[in-house]
């Protein structure tokens, strides 16, 4: 009986490491292209202004 509660903690750990990992990659892309969409708008803002 002990193994099966082992094995399930075992996936389920492995799981939300994984989940936790693409949580991160997802993030650092969204953030990355945040910013990059950002610069070029401030950029565009100096050609309309002027």
């Amino acid at each position: 009986m002990s193994e099966k509660i082992y094995k399930a903690m075992k996936n389920t750990g492995a799981l939300n490491i994984a989940v936790g990992i693409v949580t991160l990659v997802t993030g650092i892309a969204s953030g990355i292209l945040l910013i990059v969409s950002g610069a070029n708008l401030l950029k565009k803002k100096k050609g309309i202004l002027l």
